[in-house]
């Protein structure tokens, strides 16, 4: 009983959405423009073959694996509310599995605050390590925590 438990506390630990905070040093519509304008994206995110913040609009880009796998992504625009909100559907070409991504930006005086929710990783491929929530937690972690911090708190940049 005790184990059935813990097994069952487990699963929904590992249910729950990936949630993390950042706060940046730069105003919400330069972190805004970060994470909507394709030119600046392929500069800390991915290289996108295109992108439009519109409800919808569909996009793809490559990502690597921990050996060298590739990955095509392909995303579809779920909801926009301009300036604070943008989400889309996250999945994998060739693979089970659909989570959506949402960012939130909370202006916080000249500073902007950051909520990031990966939702639905659990539906990927458990079994293969590159889908682990623990591979998503690093990977978010450096793109919220360094890429996109150092993109938007450049010295000199306009928003």
């Amino acid at each position: 009983m005790k184990h059935t438990l813990i097994n069952q506390i487990f699963i929904e630990m590992n249910n729950q959405p990936f949630v993390i905070e950042r706060l940046y040093d730069a105003p919400a519509a330069r972190v805004w423009k970060a994470i909507t304008s394709r030119d600046e994206m392929k500069q800390w995110y991915f290289d996108l073959s295109g992108f439009k913040a519109e409800p919808g609009f569909e996009f793809t880009f490559n990502g690597e694996g921990r050996k060298g796998e590739k990955y095509v992504h392909l995303c579809k625009i779920t909801e926009v509310i301009e300036g604070k909100k943008l989400s889309y559907s996250w999945a994998y070409e060739g693979f089970p599995g659909k989570s959506e991504v949402t960012f939130e930006l909370f202006p916080e005086g000249s500073k902007t605050r950051l909520r990031l929710t990966h939702a639905g990783l659990e539906t990927f491929l458990q079994s293969n390590s590159d889908f682990a929530r623990e591979s998503f937690a690093e990977g978010w972690n450096y793109i919220t925590g360094t890429a996109l911090k150092d993109f938007v708190e450049k010295a000199g940049v306009k928003s």
